[in-house]
């Protein structure tokens, strides 16, 4: 099998540099249109697809990302290893604005979004107990380093359904009782969704600011955030393109079992299976379906 390494990028990142043979490919889903086109090419001889998050322009909110469509479109391009790219506030002093994480936990307060790939017809369950590829995380953290980025392995991610910042006693509460690293608004419910489509996620969050619970930074500037995406994104970039000489062309089976998380999820019969349904998921579950 071959590595095919998809990235979403996040506020600030609308784009990777340097892909040979690029070009942006409309890509159907029956999950609905994607955020966009998804740029394709090659980088370091191996495959990659760049899908923007929020679109180019930035015309999707956190709650109107089409998550499904946009996981579902880049399985069915053949991406094996997907890295989010995101914005994050930061909920400890050492994680500093300009930072980055290597997400291994989330939260999930998300309300608005659908959450699955699945319902009724064709019933699964996913583990999402360890929500994150470690050796994805891993070649993210060794590529950050020899960029001389600051960044921090492992750490909690909290997401909110937004769109608007936390107030002060909900940062407090994230913080101080439930023991959260970052926040941010996108990686759930995507990193479920990439679960179930057997796919490889590791979550770069970049630190942006202090959320409202440090008393020296107050609450949330816009204006503040949008200065630290501009240089966040350049590191982000190039984070991006040390990732195809850690990987590598050729890639065996995930050792945490990612690429396999089907293999004894679904509990709806053969027989009582909604036609329409196995369909739909033909991308998403077609090894196991």
């Amino acid at each position: 099998m071959q590595t095919m390494i998809g990235v979403i990028g996040g506020s600030g990142v609308y784009q990777i540099d340097g892909l040979e043979d690029a070009q942006w490919v409309e890509v159907q889903s029956p999950f609905g249109e994607p955020s966009d086109a998804i740029l394709t090419g090659r980088l370091g001889g191996v495959p990659m697809a760049f899908l923007p998050r929020h679109g180019r322009g930035h015309v999707h909110s956190p709650t109107t990302v089409p998550y499904r469509a946009n996981i579902d479109a880049l399985k069915r391009l053949g991406v094996t290893d997907v890295i989010s790219v995101s914005a994050c506030g930061s909920f400890r002093e050492e994680l500093a604005p300009g930072d980055f994480v290597i997400v291994d936990q989330f939260i999930d307060r998300t309300f608005a979004r659908e959450k699955s790939f699945f319902g009724t017809g064709l019933v699964a369950h996913v583990s999402v107990a360890h929500p994150t590829c470690p050796r994805l995380g891993a070649a993210c953290a060794e590529a950050a380093r020899a960029e001389g980025i600051t960044v921090h392995d492992g750490g909690t991610y909290l997401a909110m359904e937004g769109p608007q910042f936390s107030s002060l006693a909900e940062s407090k509460l994230y913080r101080e009782v439930w023991g959260c690293d970052v926040i941010g608004m996108t990686n759930m419910p995507e990193a479920k969704l990439a679960r179930e489509a057997e796919l490889c996620y590791a979550s770069v969050a970049m630190i942006t600011d202090y959320d409202s619970w440090h008393p020296e930074h107050g609450s949330v500037d816009i204006s503040d955030i949008v200065r630290t995406l501009t240089g966040n994104a350049d590191k982000a970039r190039a984070l991006v393109a040390r990732l195809p000489g850690l990987l590598g062309l050729d890639r065996a089976p995930c050792p945490h079992g990612c690429d396999r998380a089907l293999e004894y999820a679904i509990l709806t019969a053969p027989e009582a299976r909604d036609a329409a349904m196995v369909e739909k998921l033909s991308a998403v579950a077609g090894r196991v379906l």
